[in-house]
């Protein structure tokens, strides 16, 4: 009686009291269901209690991807990290279990959004934040002189 198709049925309820509900059906790929995870934590961004789309300070990040970023801005501000860094303190953080695969997906997208910029190191990709290696790339800032003329 199976036709083989995949069904699934999300529903969801913002802060605000507004009810989303999708529906999938057919050929659903991991790419799809990534993009509905994004469309998630859009919605969560977007439905803070002041109404401005701000995430609240003293609240911990409500999202996955949310999470991540917050680790990696709290955590490796200056320094290169992996996707297993990540995924070690996000365990110890949020006490929680995460895949591998999960970080390194976030990451990934990062850095094509030009979040983070990354390396490959033997077989492992090194992540910075973008901010850093930008600020490492810019000429030094020249300075008008405060000491006299003196060929007067």
């Amino acid at each position: 009686m199976s036709s083989g198709k995949k069904k699934f049925r999300i529903e969801l309820e913002d802060a605000e009291g507004s009810k989303y509900n999708l529906s999938l059906e057919g050929n659903i790929s991991k790419e799809k269901v990534m993009k509905i995870v994004e469309f998630m934590d859009l919605l969560d961004m977007e439905s803070s209690p002041n109404g401005q789309g701000e995430m609240q300070s003293h609240r911990a990040p409500a999202s996955v991807g949310d999470r991540i970023w917050a680790l990696v801005e709290g955590k490796f501000p200056y320094g290169g990290f992996t996707s297993t860094d990540i995924l070690e303190l996000y365990e110890d953080q949020y006490n929680e279990p995460i895949k591998l695969s999960i970080v390194s997906t976030y990451l990934s997208r990062y850095s094509e959004r030009g979040r983070l910029v990354r390396n490959r190191q033997g077989k492992e990709w090194v992540y910075k934040s973008a901010r850093q290696q930008t600020a490492a790339r810019m000429p030094p800032q020249s300075f008008p002189s405060t000491s006299p003329d003196l060929s007067q």
